[in-house]
């Protein structure tokens, strides 16, 4: 049966080229059109759902809003009651205890508040409401600065009580309260029905600030006393709001139509006091004509949405303070994420009308055109006298019966040609097989022989005899397995009962002769005769040698290291298994260790990775030659490595072996010019007696490993479960640090930095405390470790700079001219963006840099130097100051010292606590003040806990000091209990 060879018509010819086409532009079209409706619904569609978007959000952010000024109300008039009843138990007349100011005014202040009047009012019952409030204020303006800004009360003889302190420190004598919208607002004549009132929106030309005042009068006995106020500042209502999604944005504007906003700039005239808020003028016209329609009773939402049609907007009011807000995005904005879409579904269209056309063309092709192309081609081979049989298909079908008549009819004239030519062709055909058979044995690139039934040799071709380098007259009639080499004729054996049970056999085989061996594919099968009975056996036999280098090659590489030759991880898994399953059988326990080179990195980083690499390969050399043959040695990556140790009685033997493996590095190690010291730390754990599953093993053996570095490297520790609870105490803490810092549950403690010359304060350290919502406060010991290691110091880190620069900003107001350092941990300092968070909050909080300190350590500058003092640059242009902390325990290098633009050195207090006993300790310190005073840096001595530290310290001309002798860590509100002068 023969394929036959045929002609297609091709291009515009083809009928199935021609409806191919048809087809692909009927889909076409029908694919834009339905496509063109697809994208019109789902524009609609998408507008519809961010406009529902924009509702729920408008409505969410009102809501949240006007709840948020309804539970300050409430706390604010918990506040007015608590100071009407105050006062209603209080008989207000007092002595005249305060002096008249030059200014003819009388105040008072303390750290929680303020009190002013003017001298003229101050009299028997202003002087006890200076004493009564003095001490309220103290209870009540903590809880209620931690929801306003401030807190005050204002009589209606002028008096005023405020916290913080500074409005009544720099109001003028000459002001009148009865002026003051905050006052007037809740005066009997403005407000009869004694309702809480929040004010417009107006300017304080003492705190500088526009806000609104919720204003409560205060009643004793039906008489008006006065009334009790707080302020919102507008800056802080307009951050509460978040921000959107797809650029939603917010505005709040209020009943006369005014877009409330900062103003971006000033004008050279500052408002005055209780001028009013005159709303921010916007860009967008459209968005003003919005908020003036929404104003307006008359306009209804929908007629105010028309004025906008380019946008999607929604607004909802804010009752409380006869606001509203509004959120709304641009409708391209919406619409910009369906043009990608419009994209792919026009190439989708286009795709599969063109896989359609080609589909159908392909089937028309295949059944029937080819088939017609086929059947007359055969027809024409036939007329040209070719009487093969032609192959044609039988389908069932119109055309698979004509091709069987056809077939039918050149079968019928083939044989009648064939028969005549077979005979001929029969006898031409055996000579010319037999010719071939002789010549492919001969030059065959297989080696080839022939034997006798007792595979005795009777033939080998010359490619066999090449490559043994024999001759044919040396092995005639020798038995075939004096070809083998003498560690295979054990498979000889084999070869022959094979042979005897199946007739044939196949395998390889390692030929030798004389000092010259190869690897063969051997194949040895029967000749029979025409009896059927086995007269001779044919040996193939193909050259494998080089496959079987390479195999050995790729074995080497896939389960050995390349550089030190031990055992790769791959293969110390499958060892690993292979131990378990033996110690399940019960045949012996196993060791295994798990340890990698202490200061690896630093030896790597500081001569090179080539010195690193001798070095590896020197310790695999030292692990071979204390370890048996039959223990796995292995290096797992990096300077990591693995044992297992078969056959361990105890862990007593355990111990031996480890302490010799730590004897084996104790020798130093020539790396060029240089000898190193190296030691490891190694973690054992024991099988089946610790674990019997692989995973659960390593995980032993590598907490085993990291509690031997954390008792001080150079040592092994054998694995516990309590190194387990460790690990999961561990994870604990992460998951409730997580937890402290969603909840805010950190807290800042000072302690006060005093110069001992006249034991003032001139500065204070920022501590943190981990305080947990059941009140108990969890030692930093504990959770600073697993802060650092989990990453999460970095954020906690951007949290204390953030508060520390808020205190500070807060003492600088009081007139305390004090500094505040900070300390920064590794991860913290290693971060590229901490310059540029240390200038943000800078700028957001107000604090003056100059008097802002970073406190690090020695161990992280030591590793990227040049890295470590581009940082300290970026931080010294911000204008803070730098501080060493703990100097003296780390590698204390003057050279670098040079090198670092550093303002300050805090003696550790390791050198501090036993002076005066500790001579050595006294001369570090002075040593340490003596040359900080040569280099012009400031010197802080920590630790202070003794009279006698702090007139060595004296002595020595180290002034600035700080610890448990002067003041424990404080919160910011203990502060004020300290007996010492704060430097102003």
């Amino acid at each position: 049966m023969k394929d036959v060879n045929f002609t297609k018509p091709s291009g515009t010819d083809s009928l199935g080229f021609k409806f191919a086409l048809v087809v692909f532009t009927a889909i076409v079209l029908a694919g834009f059109a339905i496509g063109y409706v697809v994208m019109l619904l789902q524009q609609d569609i998408a507008l519809q759902q961010q406009q529902q978007q924009i509702e729920q959000r408008a409505k969410r952010l009102a809501t949240q809003l006007n709840n948020d000024l309804v539970q300050k109300e409430q706390k604010a008039l918990a506040a007015n009651q608590v100071v009407m009843r105050k006062l209603a138990q209080t008989r207000l007349s007092a002595p005249l205890r305060l002096t008249e100011a030059a200014d003819g005014s009388v105040r008072s202040w303390d750290d929680y508040s303020g009190a002013f009047i003017a001298a003229n009012s101050y009299n028997g019952r202003t002087a006890a409401l200076f004493d009564v409030t003095a001490g309220l204020w103290q209870q009540l303006s903590p809880l209620m600065l931690h929801d306003f800004f401030n807190f005050y009360f204002i009589s209606k003889e002028q008096f005023i009580r405020i916290s913080p302190a500074d409005w009544a420190l720099q109001v003028e004598t000459g002001h009148d309260f009865q002026q003051d919208l905050f006052y007037q607002i809740a005066t009997p004549e403005q407000n009869p029905t004694r309702q809480p009132r929040w004010t417009p929106v107006y300017y304080d030309d003492i705190w500088k600030k526009w806000m609104t005042s919720l204003i409560i009068p205060l009643y004793i006995q039906d008489e008006f006393i006065g009334v009790t106020g707080v302020d919102y500042v507008l800056g802080d209502i307009l951050t509460s709001l978040p921000a959107g999604e797809l650029q939603q944005k917010a505005m709040l504007f209020d009943s006369q139509g005014q877009i409330i906003g900062l103003p971006t700039s000033q004008s050279d005239n500052e408002p005055a006091m209780n001028s009013p808020f005159a709303g921010v003028n916007i860009q967008n016209a459209a968005l003003q004509q919005y908020a003036t329609a929404v104003a307006k009773p008359t306009v209804s939402p929908a007629e105010a949405a028309a004025l906008l049609p380019e946008h999607l907007i929604y607004s909802a009011p804010v009752e409380r303070l006869a606001w509203h807000l509004a959120v709304y995005t641009e409708k391209t904005a919406v619409l910009a994420s369906l043009t990608q879409f419009r994209l792919k579904l026009l190439i989708t269209f286009l795709i599969v009308a063109l896989l359609v056309a080609l589909l159908l063309q392909f089937v028309v092709y295949q059944f029937m055109l080819k088939r017609l192309n086929r059947l007359s081609a055969a027809i024409n081979r036939l007329s040209r006298g070719d009487l093969q049989q032609i192959k044609l298909d039988h389908t069932p079908d119109e055309i698979g019966l004509l091709n069987q008549a056809f077939g039918s009819m050149s079968a019928e004239i083939a044989e009648l040609v064939n028969g005549l030519n077979a005979r001929i062709e029969e006898k031409e055909l055996a000579e010319r097989s037999a010719r071939k058979l002789s010549k492919a044995v001969s030059f065959s690139s297989s080696g080839i022989v022939l034997t006798d039934q007792r595979l005795n040799v009777e033939y080998i071709n010359p490619f066999l005899t090449e490559m043994l380098g024999c001759d044919t007259e040396q092995l005639q009639a020798q038995p075939l397995h004096r070809l083998f080499a003498e560690e295979m004729h054990h498979v000889g054996e084999e070869i022959m009962q094979t042979l005897g049970e199946r007739q044939h056999w196949r395998g390889d085989m390692l030929l030798q002769y004389q000092h010259k061996q190869l690897w063969v594919s051997l194949a040895i099968a029967p000749i029979r005769d025409e009896k059927g009975d086995i007269s001779n056996y044919v040996c193939a036999m193909q050259d494998i040698s080089f496959i079987k280098a390479s195999q050995k090659k790729m074995e080497q590489l896939a389960y050995y290291d390349v550089l030190t030759g031990l055992a790769n991880r791959s293969y110390f898994r499958d060892q690993l298994r292979k131990a378990i399953a033996m110690s399940h059988r019960g045949y012996y326990n196993f060791a295994l260790l798990y340890f990698d080179l202490d200061e690896f990195k630093r030896i790597n980083d500081t001569l090179g990775h080539d010195a690193g690499d001798e070095l590896l390969k020197e310790v695999a050399k030292r692990l071979i030659s204390r370890l048996r043959e039959e223990d796995t040695i292995a290096r797992l990556g990096g300077d990591e490595f693995a044992v297992i140790l078969s056959g361990i009685k105890d862990r007593g033997q355990a111990s031996a072996i480890a302490t010799n493996l730590q004897q084996a590095f104790a020798a130093p190690v020539k790396l060029g010019q240089h000898e190193v010291s190296i030691s490891a730390s190694i973690g054992i754990t024991v099988a089946p007696e610790d674990a019997a599953e692989e995973e659960l093993l390593l995980k032993h053996a590598d907490l085993a490993m990291y509690e031997a570095k954390a008792r001080g490297k150079n040592t092994f520790h054998f694995f516990s479960h309590d190194l387990n609870e460790a690990a999961k105490e561990r994870l604990l803490i992460e998951n409730q640090l997580r937890e402290a810092i969603r909840e805010h549950q950190f807290l800042l403690y000072y302690q006060p930095k005093i110069d001992i010359r006249d034991n003032s304060i001139v500065g204070y350290e920022t501590l943190l405390r981990w305080l947990r919502p059941d009140n108990t406060l969890v030692p930093p010991l504990r959770f600073i470790g697993v802060a650092e290691s989990t990453g999460l110091i970095v954020q906690i880190g951007e949290w204390i700079i953030w508060e520390a620069c808020r205190f500070l900003t807060r003492q600088h107001s009081r007139g305390f001219d004090v500094s505040l350092s900070i300390n920064l941990s590794v991860r913290q300092f290693n971060d590229d963006n901490l310059p540029e968070i240390v200038e943000r909050i800078l700028q957001r909080t107000g604090a003056k840099p100059s008097s802002l300190i970073f406190e690090i350590t020695e161990s992280m500058l030591m590793g990227d130097t040049d890295a470590a003092i581009n940082q300290l640059n970026q931080l010294k242009r911000l204008g803070v100051s730098l501080s060493i902390d703990d100097f003296g325990t780390g590698y204390s290098s003057l050279s670098y010292l040079k090198r670092f633009p550093v303002d300050e050195l805090k003696i550790d207090r390791s050198f501090v606590k036993d002076i005066p006993d500790d001579r050595n300790d006294m001369d570090i310190v002075a040593a340490i003040i003596a040359m900080a005073q040569k280099m012009n840096l400031r010197v802080v001595a920590e630790g202070v806990e003794t009279a006698e530290q702090v007139e060595f310290l004296r002595k020595n001309a180290c002034y600035q000091v700080q610890g448990y002798y002067f003041s424990m860590p404080l919160a910011e509100q203990e502060l004020s209990r300290l007996n010492y002068v704060v430097n102003s």
